[in-house]
């Protein structure tokens, strides 16, 4: 009888080739699947890690969650100290909890919050890099404002998918898309809460609104992209190191709470 284990995940996305694991490239299941592994010592029958979703290169995450099992039981107290004590510095784990055996990372999500920061200004922060998209143009943010309400609700999001997606439903429901501005750092800064997002969905979505605050775009614009359901329509794709998988969620009160909260 093995022992499934639900883990919560946190990793700057800097120095990695994305979430899912590559043919020589350092992943984050790459290295979390070693990890756990070793742990283990190395089981005959490999232990397979399977995640809430799949991050692209320089995405960061907070709350990435995965699952996997073991053949025997050890305190999650115990696997965290010695995931955190064997994976790299870039990577921590959060929490670790035993779920029941049918609980699975990917297909039980309720719903996924994901953060942006677009920083604006001519030149890039050496600092921030890393951490942030760089827009050399301001945008408006009462342009932002007024425009993201219009991506709220159940919507088919094929304007804003990108090419090599697998999904073959583009339809997706976002409970909450807010922006705001934090001018001591030049930043604008996005968050979307929703069922489910499409492959560079966030960073499409983010691109379209800092096209209409720089006044490129309409501020009424979202409703025929949205009906038009052609990608050649919303060409911009933010940079990813500024993108942040925040939370995924498994229980609807949970999920709820924080629409309000949010």
């Amino acid at each position: 009888m093995t022992t499934r284990y639900k883990v919560v995940l946190a990793y700057d996305g800097t120095n990695f080739a994305g979430f899912q694991r590559q043919p020589h490239q350092r992943t984050v299941e790459q290295v979390v699947t070693k990890a756990v592994n070793k742990m283990a010592k190395d089981p005959v029958e490999p232990i397979v890690i399977y995640g809430a979703g799949r991050t692209d290169a320089g995405v960061h995450a907070f709350g990435q969650t995965l699952h996997f099992d073991l053949p025997y039981e050890i305190n999650p107290k115990g696997v965290r100290r010695g995931l955190n004590s064997m994976l790299p510095m870039d990577t921590i784990v959060k929490a670790v909890s035993i779920v029941p055996n049918d609980f699975h990372a990917r297909y039980d999500t309720v719903g996924k919050r994901y953060w942006y920061r677009a920083y604006q200004n001519e030149f890039v922060d050496p600092f921030k890099r890393h951490y942030t998209g760089h827009f050399k143009f301001a945008a408006d943010i009462d342009r932002i404002q007024q425009a993201i309400g219009d991506l709220e609700g159940r919507h088919d999001f094929s304007t804003f998918v990108a090419s090599g997606s697998q999904a073959h439903d583009h339809v997706r429901e976002i409970y909450s898309a807010k922006a705001w501005a934090l001018p001591d750092e030049r930043e604008i800064q996005f968050e979307f809460c929703g069922s489910g997002f499409l492959y560079n969905q966030v960073r499409i979505m983010v691109a379209v609104l800092m096209e209409i605050g720089q006044g490129r775009r309409a501020v009424d614009c979202i409703p025929a992209l949205l009906a038009a359901k052609d990608r050649e329509q919303a060409r911009g794709t933010a940079p990813a190191a500024g993108l942040y998988m925040k939370k995924v969620y498994y229980e609807q009160n949970e999920l709820q709470a924080d629409l309000i909260k949010y």
